[in-house]
């Protein structure tokens, strides 16, 4: 067998369709078939159970395929090796960024990044917490930024800094005249929320909830948006929490309406994460001096209490 055989299968274990596989793979289908049908024929099983639509793998299929991972990113590691002991910080790496962090983050490291490490293609991707676990788990992503700690054994992470939560309370609100706020002055039912499947959302109902459910009468918002979340706190639909990042290029009249939590302040950890296999590691690092070289002005809180990112289960 080839490890070209072996990414055959692991590409249609997961897309379950030869067709759709083999497109990934940039092969057509009769011969991305006949090199799994040679595997199979090899070690005289069956892989997948190709009466099943979709194609599901079989027991012993299942099996083959955790260790063709293993396999895979053990081939891809000597790659690695090769090119760390060149000191190569260059090529393909595909970096996943969750929607709270990346309009303000992105912005502050990339230029530098790319002046810095030109032969490095950042494949830049968008995506919430729980889409960026399983891409990095089947190897469509090397690293993410991400907030954490994710309490997850196949992931590891590097924290780059802290962020507190700040709250912006319209004008109108009776805690406006406090210089800083605590989390009893907040009532859960007046927050306005990111959408769910974010998980600064889940963040700031684990900081104020205490395990009651949200109060649905007359309405609930919620927004993808924290421009829009202000703009209904303006309009005195609630109040609402922001990442400290996000309130540096607030208009000088909303920055007004921001009030800081007493110390230790509720804050979100910010992490590099990327999985066990620690493959190149020597853009990740680069990544890493790249953010701590420009967050380190920005970001100077130290006396913070961590607020988990992770959606607490109903006991």
């Amino acid at each position: 067998m080839t490890i070209t055989q072996l990414q055959y299968v692991l590409a249609v274990a997961e897309h379950k369709n030869f067709t759709l596989a083999a497109e990934k793979c940039f092969v057509t289908q009769p011969t991305l078939s006949m090199q799994i049908q040679k595997i199979e024929e090899e070690l005289n099983i069956l892989i997948f159970d190709r009466s099943k639509k979709p194609i599901q793998l079989t027991d012993i299929g299942q099996k083959i395929v955790n260790q063709a991972k293993n396999i895979v990113n053990e081939a891809d590691r000597i790659k690695d090796i090769v090119e760390q002991q060149k000191g190569f910080i260059g090529g393909e790496f595909r970096l996943g960024i969750i929607p709270t962090i990346m309009p303000t983050l992105l912005p502050m490291f990339l230029n530098n990044f790319i002046k810095k490490y030109p032969k490095v293609k950042l494949l830049i991707e968008e995506l919430n917490t729980d889409e960026i676990i399983v891409k990095l788990k089947n190897g469509h992503l090397d690293a993410a930024i991400a907030a954490t700690p994710l309490e997850d054994e196949k992931i590891k992470e590097i924290v780059l800094y802290f962020e507190p939560f700040v709250a912006y309370i319209p004008e109108h609100h009776a805690v406006f005249e406090k210089q800083e706020i605590e989390v009893a002055d907040l009532n859960i039912n007046e927050i306005l929320l990111l959408q769910d499947g974010h998980c600064f959302r889940d963040g700031i109902l684990n900081l104020c909830k205490n395990g009651t459910d949200i109060d649905q009468n007359n309405f609930q918002i919620q927004s993808g948006s924290f421009e829009t979340l202000i703009k209904l706190a303006d309009e005195g639909l609630g109040t609402t929490l922001l990442p400290y990042l996000h309130t540096l290029d607030l208009k000088d009249s909303d920055k007004l309406k921001l009030r800081n939590f007493k110390e230790p302040k509720p804050a979100r950890e910010v992490s590099l994460i990327y999985p066990k296999s620690e493959l190149k590691m020597q853009i990740i690092d680069a990544i890493r001096s790249t953010i701590a070289g420009v967050v380190k002005g920005a970001i100077v809180f130290q006396n913070v209490q961590i607020i988990s990112p992770l959606q607490k289960k109903q006991s």
